[in-house]
């Protein structure tokens, strides 16, 4: 074996959150993506930039806005701590962090997935009676999924790769908070070039292997 079983742990940890993030990002973003696609309002601007601010702040930011709010002394860090609640060196902060910094991948494809989709159609699911809900799930949802699978192969690939911000809240804990990208660096600057070299290979592979599957399967919907 390349990695001992120990080794592991950062490709399962990193692994298992992307899924997680995944998760979380489909049920925040698409409600979210929808109703700003469909919806104008005052200040609308103002949340769409607030939205996708990770996008173009650094990770180290996103890590220290972060530690302002979920730090011992931070504005929800102070509440959780009177509960006996500590996120900061945890693998909660890990989704957390992959969790802000990939949700505005999936709001913008799911937004212009949705701002895809022919109004007519649903207006003529309305004048036969089909309610808001049925309306979502049997015509908007399903015109909209290509793109919106876009989207998550975004969310899942950047929270796979996450370094900055999980470095900055939930720092490099073997066993605990070492994820991939964690990994490969600590294992350049200690010299363990076997472990980076496997570490980024695998890594490699497997996004390789998930943006082809998408890319063959959205191919084969258009078809």
């Amino acid at each position: 074996m390349l990695l001992h079983l120990k080794d592991w742990f950062p490709v399962i940890l990193s692994v298992r959150v992307a899924f997680i993030v995944v998760f979380i990002v489909a049920c925040l973003g698409l409600p979210l993506a929808r109703f700003m696609a469909r919806q104008d309002f005052y200040g609308k601007d103002i949340l769409e930039a607030l939205i996708t601010l990770p996008l173009v702040l650094p990770p180290s930011v996103i890590g220290y806005g972060l530690l302002i709010m979920i730090g011992k002394n931070g504005i929800m860090g102070r509440y959780l701590d009177s509960m006996g609640i500590s996120l900061i060196f945890t693998w909660y902060a890990v989704i957390m962090a992959s969790t802000v910094v990939a949700f505005p991948l999936m709001y913008q494809a799911s937004k212009a997935a949705f701002i895809s989709v022919d109004l007519n159609y649903e207006k003529a699911a309305r004048t036969l009676g089909a309610n808001e809900t049925r309306i979502f799930f049997t015509i908007t949802l399903p015109l909209a999924w290509p793109g919106i699978t876009a989207g998550l192969v975004l969310a899942f690939a950047r929270a796979l790769g996450e370094f900055g911000a999980t470095l900055m809240v939930a720092g490099n804990i073997p066993g605990q908070t070492q994820t991939m990208p964690l990994a490969i660096y600590f294992a350049v600057e200690s010299g363990d070039d076997l472990t980076a070299r496997t570490l980024v290979a695998i890594i490699t592979i497997f996004s390789f292997a998930v943006i082809f599957w998408v890319n063959r399967w959205s191919k084969k919907q258009r078809h």
